[in-house]
């Protein structure tokens, strides 16, 4: 028997994010002469695709000490913002972190509705091209091609994951040869399921008809946990657990599914915790810190870093 829990959670993923409720940051709206771009300092800064007039950039991070012939592991990161907003400066404190430590960090900017007229499956494109770029151009930027994570929040940690789950929906001008599939991912309060689990959920006709809208396909086809789980990369989850934007039991049920595939699956549920709740600013540091320190130990644990980093450093 379906709870109405269970009903509800996949329902307001649909409501929340389709409707863009979940920002997560200021939305930023250059001009045509690129004015209101985010300023991100201290960063190397490329344009990583150009889809008409529009330039798509990248923001690096790289250890104040490095060799050319270094190629170290990368974490690139995607915005939250229900796929209509946000702002790239959202991970700038954990690129800036993870450079401290010896990987590089890179946030990426793509479009988003509220600032041009794209569809989900338009988000999904760009971030698949992201990764393709950096895979491309890994011996010019000193990135280990084998050791590309992909990160992000909400709808960010929906692409996210979509680049290594969800089939199709690449940019006709994409080399497809190289893979767009990330390493590792790393996930914050992610939207990973977009459309009724038989057996568990269901979703109301309407809502249902809502996201297919915004998605521009059907929401099975974007929806990472009905995509392919059972190829998908070890992956590191934080999410609270009174997150009434996208419920924690999503994350619950895209965990079980990976568990059940033999994938590696860390889900860490922080209590009376809402969405948002490990960005930068947020709580005095207190959960960025926290949560930064769970991504630290995932990526030692795979290797990425040596050793486990001085966490109470984070964020200053």
């Amino acid at each position: 028997m379906k709870n109405t829990f269970q009903i509800f959670a996949v329902a307001a993923i649909l409501i929340c994010l389709s409707s863009g409720h979940a920002v997560a940051q200021r939305t930023v709206k250059p001009n045509a002469k690129g004015q209101g771009r985010p300023q991100i300092k201290n960063a190397q800064v490329e344009v990583y695709k150009t889809v008409g007039e529009v330039e798509l950039r990248a923001w690096i991070f790289k250890p104040k000490s490095i060799s050319e012939s270094q190629k170290l592991p990368a974490a690139i990161f995607f915005f939250g913002g229900g796929w209509r907003n946000g702002n790239p400066q959202q991970f700038v404190e954990h690129c800036k972190y993870l450079a401290s430590r010896g990987m590089i960090g890179i946030v990426v900017d793509y479009r988003v509705s509220a600032r041009h007229p794209v569809k989900v499956i338009d988000c999904i494109a760009d971030a698949k091209s992201a990764i393709r770029w950096a895979r491309l151009n890994s011996e010019r930027l000193g990135i280990d091609p084998e050791r590309i994570a992909a990160g992000g929040g909400s709808a960010g940690g929906h692409l996210a994951a979509a680049t290594a789950t969800v089939a199709g929906f690449d940019s006709p001008e994409d080399q497809t040869v190289v893979s767009c599939r990330p390493n590792a991912l790393l996930l914050f309060n992610p939207a990973v399921v977009l459309a009724g689990i038989s057996g568990k959920t269901e979703i109301d006709e309407k809502r249902l008809a809502s996201m297919r809208e915004r998605a521009g396909v059907e929401p099975t086809k974007i929806s990472p946990y009905h995509g392919d789980v059972a190829s998908a990369p070890p992956t590191f989850i934080v999410h609270g657990k009174a997150d009434t934007t996208v419920p924690y039991q999503s994350v619950e049920f895209y965990t079980e599914k990976m568990h059940a595939n033999n994938r590696e699956c860390r889900l860490i549920g922080y209590e009376n915790q809402q969405h948002g709740f490990f960005n930068f600013g947020k709580s005095g540091l207190e959960y960025f810190n926290k949560t930064v320190a769970e991504m630290d130990a995932f990526l030692v644990s795979l290797g990425y870093l040596k050793t486990k980093g001085k966490i109470e450093k984070a964020g200053k």
